[in-house]
């Protein structure tokens, strides 16, 4: 898995921030950024619970079709 675009702006933004302030227009795009890793973290988790269920079940379809998306949320 590589890094995200969103994760590589945001690290930008906050290592700008440790030298000056941010400008409003940056300030915006931290905010954005960090709109998007919460949704994607939330995703993420709900995939992962999602796969340990279908593991406990034994839902072979299940766990492959949550593995797929898994594959697609990270690529």
């Amino acid at each position: 898995m590589s890094i995200m675009p969103i994760h590589q702006r945001m690290a930008e933004l906050w290592t700008i921030q440790t030298c000056r302030k941010l400008t409003e227009l940056e300030s915006q795009e931290m905010s954005n950024c960090m709109i998007l890793n919460a949704k994607y973290c939330w995703e993420m988790a709900h995939l992962e619970n999602q796969s340990i269920l279908a593991s406990m079940t034994s839902d072979v379809t299940w766990q492959h079709e949550v593995c797929l998306n898994i594959d697609r949320l990270t690529s």
